[in-house]
């Protein structure tokens, strides 16, 4: 088997509607078509790929700090990505550094779960 890449990311969310203010109006994610699940939800371009929101999470997640469950957005430029967080009021950990130097900023959604935004390490 050879894997090609990443194809989505699913979050399991408590309250759609905050989930879908917070990833489409507040980050401004396109939201991109759903096929009719028996379930709702809704799904939002990130790149190439999408991430799938996910109804009907009754149960706290235990997310714990930045290094642990996440997933990383690549942006063009930190400083525009720190400036666009603040604007929109949204609390952030960083930017720091990690040690090869590689900015960091690191925010939660709705439910929780951590978000990185980062540069490119090639």
């Amino acid at each position: 088997m050879k894997i090609k890449e990443i194809n989505h990311i699913a979050h399991f969310v408590k309250d759609l509607e905050a989930s879908k203010e917070f990833y489409g109006n507040i980050l401004a994610l396109p939201e991109v078509p759903r096929p009719a699940f028996d379930f709702e939800g809704a799904w939002y371009a990130l790149g190439t790929h999408t991430l799938h929101l996910i109804a009907g999470r009754t149960d706290d997640i235990i997310v714990g700090g930045t290094r642990r469950n996440h997933f990383a957005l690549e942006v063009e430029d930190i400083e525009e990505c720190e400036a666009f967080l603040k604007a929109k009021k949204i609390p952030m950990v960083g930017p720091k550094m990690r040690p090869d130097g590689v900015p960091q900023i690191f925010i939660q959604d709705p439910d929780g779960y951590w978000i990185e935004f980062t540069l490119s390490v090639s």
